[in-house]
């Protein structure tokens, strides 16, 4: 079984990065506390006039290179390989990407080791990507294939609760996988 799992905010915890870094920066400014959020991009929860202030925060260099795992999801992911599943990454990077893709390989050779940095799939389309399940934290996916060759597993945060689909944290992957 293939088993496609998104970094941002699945394996990578973009949220709590951003908000640390605003919350320094901006402690004057209001912000959007994770458990309220109900937009996927976190640039579009934001007033019009502080999204600038945003993309600077998750655009400048070390932001993506620093950001701290999700509590379980390494030991999640290096138990399902050893337990004989084909794991890859699949992310996509930001349109402005300067840092955003050496950064990525950089968090997954620093918390996984140099030989998982071959299961990186970089796609601004991930409907492309053969594979047997997609984790990833968008509600909706779309792309060049209707019907991707995945099914889509949400893992399950505040801003996709609406959706219903089926969902994981890596505290009860396993069940839902039915490992």
């Amino acid at each position: 079984m293939r088993i496609l799992v998104d970094m941002d905010d699945v394996l990578a915890d973009f949220d709590a990065e951003f908000l640390k870094r605003w919350r320094a920066r901006h402690p004057e400014k209001m912000y959007v506390p994770l458990e309220e959020r109900t937009i996927f991009y976190v640039k579009e929860s934001y007033p019009q006039d502080l999204q600038p202030l945003v993309s600077e925060i998750y655009l400048e260099p070390g932001f993506f290179r620093e950001m701290m795992p999700v509590e379980g999801g390494v030991e999640a992911v290096k138990t399902m390989q050893q337990m004989g599943l084909e794991i890859f990454f699949c992310t996509s990077p930001l349109y402005v990407y300067k840092n955003c893709v050496l950064e990525k390989y950089e968090w997954v050779e620093h918390h996984f080791g140099a030989e998982w940095v071959n299961r990186i799939i970089l796609t601004r389309d991930k409907t492309l990507v053969k594979g047997d399940i997609l984790i990833d934290d968008k509600p909706i996916i779309t792309g060049v294939e209707s019907t991707p060759m995945w099914e889509h597993i949400l893992y399950d945060r505040p801003y996709n609760r609406d959706v219903n689909r089926k969902r994981l944290t890596w505290q009860n992957w396993k069940q839902v996988l039915g490992m």
